[in-house]
C-alpha cells in the first residue's frame, strides 16, 4: 500500500542570540511540525514532532527569520529526522492508517443478554 507524505511546520520558537557582542533577533531555536501520510484510499495518519536547533547567526548558511519559508524550515527538519528516526515516524503514521482501515471494535460479550 503506497503512502504519500506531506510535511507542515506548525510553529517555531525564536530567541535573540548575542555572538561576540552582536545581537541577532529572532534566531530559530525550536520547530514544531507534522508529517501526514495518505494512502491510495484517502486514509490518513499524522505524526507531530518538535525539533530543536542551535544555529550560529554568524554562519554563512544563517537565514534571517523574516526571510524564512516553510520549504526552508521543512528542509532543516528533514535534515534531522530523515536517516535518524523517520522510520519510527512512518511506522506511527502507518499504525494510525491501519487503525482507520481495520478498527478495533467492542462487540460485547457473546453470552451477555440485553
Amino acid at each position: 500500500m503506497a503512502i504519500t507524505y506531506t510535511w507542515k511546520v506548525t510553529d517555531m520558537a525564536v530567541r535573540n542570540k548575542t555572538v561576540d557582542g552582536t545581537t541577532y533577533d529572532e534566531t530559530v531555536v525550536q520547530t514544531f511540525w507534522e508529517k501526514t501520510g495518505t494512502d491510495e484510499n484517502g486514509n490518513t495518519g499524522m505524526f507531530a514532532g518538535a525539533t530543536p536547533f542551535d544555529y550560529n547567526p554568524e554562519s554563512s548558511t544563517f537565514i534571517p527569520f523574516a526571510d524564512l519559508t516553510e520549504e526552508i524550515v521543512v528542509g532543516w527538519i528533514q535534515g534531522v529526522v530523515v536517516g535518524r528516526y523517520e522510520e519510527h515516524v512512518n511506522e506511527q503514521i502507518q499504525k494510525e492508517i491501519d487503525e482507520k482501515v481495520n478498527p478495533v471494535v467492542d462487540p460485547g460479550l457473546p453470552w451477555a443478554t440485553e
